[in-house]
C-alpha cells in the first residue's frame, strides 16, 4: 500500500526540531520513501490522506514497560510472588495472561507508542507477545522484550517477574535461560525498589553483590545483549557501572565518580519519573502508602531528576519510560513522562519529544529502524490537532496512529478516571 500523507505540520524527531509546512510524507508499505515539498511530489498511484494542518510526528518509544500489569491502584500491596504463581498455574489462567498481553499492548499503541522495551516480565511471554505483533497475529507496538529478570533472594521482583541467583555462576546460567528464548535485552534488579525498603530513608538497598553484576553482564555481552539494571541508589550505580551495565533504569543522585563511571564505561541513564511521583506527592490519603514508603518515595523522585539533571549537564545520554504497571502509571500516559521531564528536568519540550523518538530509538539501538521522520525509516508516527512544542499535553488525544505503515484513525483507549484525577493535579 502506497500513501501520501499531505496538508501537515512535520515535526521530524531532530534535537532541534521546528515545525515544517508544505512537506509531504509518502509511504510504501511500512516504510517512509520520502519526505518531500509537495510541490515537488508525483502522488499517482498512492492513497492521499490529508491532515488537515494538523501535526505529524514520531511515534514515542517507551523505553521501561512491565507488561503485565496495568497501573490500577489499590490500598493494599500486592503479592506479586503469589500473584504470578497464581496466574501460571492453569491453562485458563495462563489465558487470561495472554488476553492481558494483547490487551495492554493495543492500549501503548493506541495512545501513540509505536516502540517500547519490557523490563521485567512474566516468563516469556514478553518474546510472545513480540513475535505475535510482528507477525500481524495482534495488535501492538514493536517490542525490545526482557522476559523474567535476574534478581537475588529478598530482591526486587524476586520469584515474581525475576528469577532468583545466589551465585555468580547461577546469575550467568539465568541469563542463558532467559536468551534460549531470544529476547532483545537482560534485565538485571541491582536494588531495591520503593516498597522493598524497611527502613526509612533508606530505598533502594543493594541487594546485588557486584561479582553476580559482574557475571551477569559478562554473560548477556558475550551473547550480544544489552543489560539494563533496576537501580535506585548511589552505591547501586556505582556498583552496576563499575561492572558492565548498559543502562541504568530510574537512577539516584550522583556524585562525581558516578558521573565520570557514565563517562568512561558509554552507560545511559533512563528516567522513569512517573513511577516515584505518585509516592512523593500524592496525599497519603489518596496513594494509600505509609509514611516510610512516602519518604522514600519522595528520596528516589528527587535521586531519578537530579540524575536526569546531572546526566545531561555532562553530555551524557538520558532516555524516557514509564515503569508502567506500577501504581497509577498506566499503558497510555507516556505523554506524562514528557511533561514531568520538561517540568522537574527544566527541559524545553522539544527535547522532550527529541527524547521520546529519536533519542529513545537511538538509546535502544534501533535509531536506523524508527525514531524519525526521514526516507527509510520505519512508517511510525503519530498525528495530533495541535502543536506539540508549545504544549505537550496535547498529546494525550490523537487524531491517528500509524505504526509500521498501518493507519489507525481517531484512536480511543479507555481511561481511569481516579488516575486521570489524580495525575492531572501535577500537570
Amino acid at each position: 500500500m502506497k500513501r501520501a500523507f499531505t496538508n501537515l505540520m512535520l515535526l521530524d524527531g531532530s534535537e532541534h526540531m521546528t515545525p515544517r509546512q508544505g512537506q509531504a510524507v509518502l509511504v510504501d508499505d511500512d516504510r517512509i520513501a520520502a519526505v518531500l515539498p509537495e510541490q515537488d511530489c508525483s502522488l499517482e498511484g498512492f492513497e492521499v490522506i490529508d491532515l488537515g494542518g494538523q501535526y505529524l510526528m514520531p511515534g514515542l518509544i517507551n523505553l521501561h514497560v512491565h507488561i503485565p500489569a496495568g497501573g490500577k491502584p489499590s490500598k493494599k500491596p500486592m503479592d506479586a510472588k503469589k500473584s504470578v504463581k497464581l496466574a501460571t498455574s492453569n491453562a485458563l489462567t495462563r489465558k487470561y495472561i495472554e488476553y492481558m498481553y494483547k490487551s495492554y499492548c493495543r492500549t501503548e499503541l493506541l495512545s501513540g507508542v509505536t516502540t517500547f522495551r519490557s523490563v521485567g516480565g512474566i516468563e516469556n511471554y514478553d518474546t510472545w507477545i513480540r513475535d505475535r505483533i510482528a507477525a500481524g497475529k495482534a495488535v501492538g507496538p514493536r517490542i525490545l522484550a526482557g522476559n523474567m529478570a535476574v534478581s537475588v533472594p529478598g530482591g526486587h521482583m524476586a520469584g515474581s517477574l525475576a528469577y532468583e541467583a545466589t551465585t555468580p555462576a547461577e546469575a550467568a546460567a539465568y541469563v542463558r535461560k532467559i536468551a534460549a528464548d531470544k529476547p532483545d535485552l537482560i534485565k538485571l534488579m541491582v536494588t531495591g525498589g520503593v516498597l522493598d525498603a524497611t527502613v526509612k530513608g533508606e530505598p533502594g538497598v543493594l541487594k546485588m553483590e557486584p561479582a553476580l553484576v559482574k557475571s551477569a553482564c559478562d554473560e548477556a555481552h558475550r551473547l550480544g545483549f544489552q543489560v539494563a539494571a533496576h537501580v535506585e541508589s548511589p552505591q547501586g550505580m556505582r556498583v552496576a557501572l563499575e561492572n558492565g551495565v548498559d543502562t541504568i533504569e530510574h537512577g539516584a543522585k550522583p556524585d562525581a565518580e558516578i558521573i565520570r563511571l557514565f563517562r568512561e564505561t558509554g552507560a545511559v541513564h533512563v528516567a522513569t519519573l512517573s513511577p516515584a511521583l505518585p509516592y512523593a506527592l500524592f496525599d497519603p490519603e489518596v496513594s494509600h502508602v505509609s509514611e516510610t514508603e512516602r519518604f522514600n518515595g519522595e528520596v528516589v523522585f528527587r535521586g531519578i531528576v537530579d540524575c536526569a539533571k546531572q546526566c545531561l549537564a555532562n553530555d551524557i545520554p538520558v532516555g524516557l519510560g514509564t515503569d508502567t504497571g506500577c501504581p497509577y502509571v498506566t499503558h497510555y500516559d507516556m505523554w506524562r513522562e514528557l511533561q514531568y521531564f520538561h517540568k522537574c528536568c527544566g527541559v524545553p519540550n522539544s527535547f522532550a519529544l527529541y527524547t521520546a523518538t529519536k533519542r529513545n530509538a537511538e538509546i535502544a539501538g534501533i535509531g536506523d529502524v524508527t525514531g524519525s521522520i526521514q526516507a527509510g525509516r520505519c512508517a511510525d508516527f503519530i498525528v495530533c490537532a495541535r502543536n506539540p512544542l508549545e504544549d505537550l499535553t496535547v498529546l494525550r488525544n490523537l487524531s491517528m496512529v500509524v505504526a509500521r505503515g498501518t493507519v489507525i484513525r481517531d484512536p480511543k483507549i479507555k481511561k481511569m478516571p481516579q488516575v486521570e484525577a489524580e495525575l492531572d493535579k501535577f500537570m
